[in-house]
């Protein structure tokens, strides 16, 4: 059995778990994505209730013991990230891509600094160019990084092909578009041209990565759009 102690982590998902507890999934530092029960967790005296929320830094304490840890212990590690509207959808949707494409008891640091990085900038303006960082930077971690020519020309196009990478092409991602996710460049984040092709560009990726598996938060999201009016997802 294995003792962890005060494991900085963030709720990805709880849902119930017998009569009272949950069965959480904790994205963490060192230890990764992990699933834990809360006993007790969902019951009228529980003093975790309020704190096993997404979206609130947390400290965790729990015993490990096969594939699922039991809780003992957990603690705010700070002030909850604000979000509402379809801010919040893209932090689900982050919650989302880690537990499809992080396996469990897999350490992935560099992708959980990558996550509370974005979870900040999802507060400020450039929440959409926020998501295309992530992805990559996940997908990179994972082995699975953008294969980028080394030239790209900010004003042709270029295809994306499974055994050849990206090839100079009549339709596909702007030159411009790839420069910006490959060098950061957050001033292009505003321009609707370039967030149109990365949102295409990262989402056929993302697909292909999932294996045919279907992301929840996408629909929801493109569904309450459409109530409200015809426009475009941002994932």
């Amino acid at each position: 059995m294995q003792r962890i102690q005060l494991e900085p982590g963030w709720l990805l998902n709880a849902r119930p778990y017998g009569d009272t507890s949950l069965l959480l999934e904790a994205f963490t530092v060192s230890q990764g994505r992990v699933g834990l029960i809360a006993k007790g967790g969902r019951g009228p005296r529980s003093k975790t209730r309020g704190l096993l929320q997404s979206l609130q830094p947390l400290l965790l304490s729990w015993t490990q013991r096969g594939e699922l840890g039991g809780l003992t212990a957990v603690e705010a590690a700070g002030p909850a990230t604000l979000l509402k509207g379809e801010r919040l959808f893209y932090a689900w949707y982050l919650n989302e891509l880690v537990l499809k494409l992080l396996q469990r008891h897999d350490p992935h640091p560099d992708s959980w600094r990558a996550y509370v990085e974005t979870l900040r900038r999802l507060e400020g303006e450039h929440a959409e160019f926020a998501l295309r960082v992530f992805e990559t930077r996940l997908l990179a971690d994972i082995g699975y990084g953008l294969p980028l020519p080394a030239e790209i020309d900010a004003s042709r196009c270029y295809e994306y092909d499974e055994g050849r990478g990206f090839v100079v092409g009549s339709t596909g991602c702007s030159g411009r578009a790839l420069l910006a996710l490959r060098d950061e460049r957050w001033e292009e984040a505003a321009d609707e041209a370039v967030a149109a092709d990365l949102r295409r560009l990262m989402r056929g990726l993302v697909r292909r990565q999932l294996g045919g598996r279907e992301l929840e938060t996408p629909r929801l999201l493109r569904e309450m759009r459409g109530k409200l009016s015809p426009i475009q997802t941002a994932e």
